[in-house]
């Protein structure tokens, strides 16, 4: 099957790292993957096995999602916007894909609803219509208004098939963060979380005794990169690393340097999971890519929630996993370097984590699903 994956990461880069996973899943399963992005590029992603086409670029306007940026860092205007949909539209239709799937739409991503709007009207348009599928995380950024949930379940309803949801059904189910309706649920398949292969320990053992201190791939966290390098200056006897997202990182990493800190600032690094199993602890965010990072290894963790703005799926989230050996949360508001310190002496004292007891099969299962759902729409396999 051709399988197409439309994506834009407007902060983070965590959607874009879901959708790569997935099309590895389905190259690897037999199939012709391709993931198009809207967002700017992380090259700390790999791409090995997916061809990437490049939209446009968008950002937001820092937690402002309905100020997107272009690629010159001014407001995009109709015309870039209307670049966007016209590429997407002839994708589509040069492609003609078996499988489209949408990161995030129609529960996000209002602002770019034109666009989106346009691409699955144009794969509607097809003469022979793909499976089309939603794929969304395990917990969502609840409605700010209830007219947002009956407009996603009016746009599942009129073009999808079913919504791929990326959770283990034991740990979070979809309506913790989001109305569910009797039609929604009819349409739900829980896949398990969406994880690359549990890392193998780096061969140079970079990480080993070491305070990984992340934010993802994106342009955020100074603050907390800022508390961590004076925190380092209490925990001597660990070395930190702190690793800044972001493709301003360099300017980023030199405003942040303190002399008189012993903590190493850099880039973000993409053999940045492989140092996890080697760590004395982790501090970090906890995105939907992170925390399976820290689940998998079972690294000692201080999970600090992004919650600027209205945000509150990363708090959710660590909340669901505060209660686990080896985790501590602390929110941003109350961070300080001498609350930091004293949670990773917690966390590096605590039981060690098991890794067992999730599943983390969610791209196989994606597949397996994919498949299965095609076969019912069409009667057989392309």
């Amino acid at each position: 099957m051709k399988i197409l994956i439309a994506v834009t990461h407007l902060l983070g880069t965590g959607h874009l790292a879901r959708a790569l996973t997935l099309g590895r899943a389905f190259a690897a399963a037999g199939h012709q993957a391709t993931v198009v992005s809207g967002g700017f590029a992380a090259p700390q992603l790999s791409t090995a096995g997916v061809a990437l086409v490049q939209l446009p670029p968008l950002r937001s306007d820092g937690v402002e999602f309905s100020r997107l940026l272009g690629a010159a860092g001014s407001l995009a205007d109709e015309t870039y916007h209307q670049a966007r949909r016209a590429q997407l539209q002839a994708l589509v239709t040069s492609l003609m894909p078996d499988v489209l799937i949408t990161e995030l739409y129609p529960f996000g991503r209002r602002a770019l609803r034109g666009e989106f709007r346009a691409l699955l009207e144009a794969a509607h348009a097809l003469p022979r219509r793909p499976l089309v599928l939603s794929s969304i995380r395990d917990i969502l950024a609840p409605p700010s208004k209830p007219q947002k949930a009956v407009d996603a379940d009016e746009m599942i309803a009129r073009f999808y098939d079913g919504v791929l949801v990326h959770s283990d059904p034991k740990a979070t189910r979809l309506d913790a963060s989001w109305p569910v309706s009797e039609a929604l649920a009819e349409r739900l398949h829980y896949t398990g979380y969406v994880a690359p292969p549990v890392p193998v320990p780096h061969p140079e053992g970079l990480g080993k005794g070491e305070i990984l201190v992340s934010a993802g791939g994106g342009g955020v966290g100074d603050a907390l990169y800022a508390c961590a390098v004076a925190a380092a200056k209490q925990m001597p006897e660990h070395r930190w690393r702190i690793l800044v997202g972001g493709a301003d990182a360099p300017a980023r990493i030199k405003a942040l340097t303190d002399p008189a800190s012993p903590a190493l600032l850099e880039p973000a690094r993409p053999d940045f999971r492989a140092m996890l199993p080697h760590a004395a602890a982790s501090v970090s965010m906890c995105g939907y890519n992170t925390a399976l990072d820290l689940l998998q290894t079972g690294v000692p963790a201080v999970l600090v929630p992004f919650d600027a703005g209205k945000e509150v799926e990363q708090s959710l989230r660590a909340q669901s996993l505060a209660p686990l050996p080896g985790i501590a949360l602390e929110p941003s508001a109350s961070l300080t370097p001498e609350r930091l310190c004293a949670a990773l002496w917690q966390v590096m004292q605590d039981t060690q984590r098991g890794l067992d007891g999730f599943a983390f099969d969610g791209a196989s299962r994606s597949v397996e699903i994919a498949a299965t759902l095609h076969q019912r729409l069409h009667g057989g396999m392309t």
